[in-house]
């Protein structure tokens, strides 16, 4: 959520720090902190604070931290997580690709020593994704982006025993935490705070995150923005029984 400065600049207010269960298609936490990304705050040591044994965490480039990766290991968990472009390694085994995996154009599998002074205290295994090129574009407020992909996936992970090519599907599946977000924000309607107060932040989050999964359950099908709106409206008496079930019959159900 975004706030005016005193110059008119505007600030990240407050952070989300949600944990999405890919499997389930359902946030399973979220936490509340102020806008800043550091402390406290910064998104790696929010991670840290809530890691659980026997999970797998699918992580971006910025949660690529050699202590971080340790920590999950440690911990009796795994991680896939998407590394930086220039990271360096050096190769202790490369492994052969079975055709499963270069169908799914997997261009190598090797197990590795990630990193050059300081390197993750256990055995890493990186896995290259052939992709299509992203280029750079603008972001907010015509501000800096992403770093143009040269083509390449770089997934770093301590699962040694997977299929090369269900690593990838693996990682594949963090981009559903970036749909919620977009449900959460553009349909159901939370790009703005009722409240600045944390606690209030929190009852919003929570309640829209309700909605949501009601909504989902209820209808069985791929909720718009419209549908959102049409229950509101037949909650306050707007709209009858028939036209929301007409509605609802329009929706396009999760296998289309």
């Amino acid at each position: 959520a975004y706030l005016k400065t005193k110059q008119g600049e505007s600030r990240s207010a407050w952070r989300l720090h949600t944990h999405f269960d890919v499997d389930r298609g359902v946030p399973i936490r979220i936490d509340v902190t102020s806008g800043r990304n550091s402390g406290k705050s910064e998104e790696k040591n929010m991670l840290r604070r809530q890691l659980a044994a026997d999970h797998c965490y699918i992580l971006d480039r910025w949660y690529a931290q050699f202590q971080l990766f340790d920590e999950i290991h440690a911990i009796g968990s795994s991680y896939v997580c998407r590394i930086r472009d220039n990271s360096n390694w050096q190769v202790i085994e490369q492994r052969a690709l079975s055709p499963e995996a270069s169908t799914a154009n997997i261009v190598s599998d090797a197990l590795v020593e990630l990193g050059s002074s300081h390197r993750p205290q256990h055995q890493v295994r990186v896995v290259l994704v052939k992709t299509t090129p992203n280029l750079r574009r603008a972001g907010r407020h015509g501000g800096g982006a992403a770093p143009s992909s040269d083509g390449l996936l770089r997934i770093a992970t301590n699962l040694l025993d997977v299929p090369a090519e269900l690593i990838a599907e693996i990682y594949q599946h963090r981009w559903t935490i970036e749909l919620f977000f977009r449900f959460f924000k553009h349909v159901l309607g939370c790009r703005h705070l009722l409240s600045h107060d944390p606690v209030g932040i929190e009852i919003q989050t929570y309640c829209a995150i309700i909605a949501c999964l009601l909504i989902s359950l209820t209808t069985g099908c791929k909720p718009t923005l419209r549908t959102y709106e049409m229950v509101c409206l037949y909650l306050q008496g707007w709209a009858d029984e028939q036209e929301l079930l007409t509605h609802l019959a329009k929706l396009k159900p999760y296998t289309a």
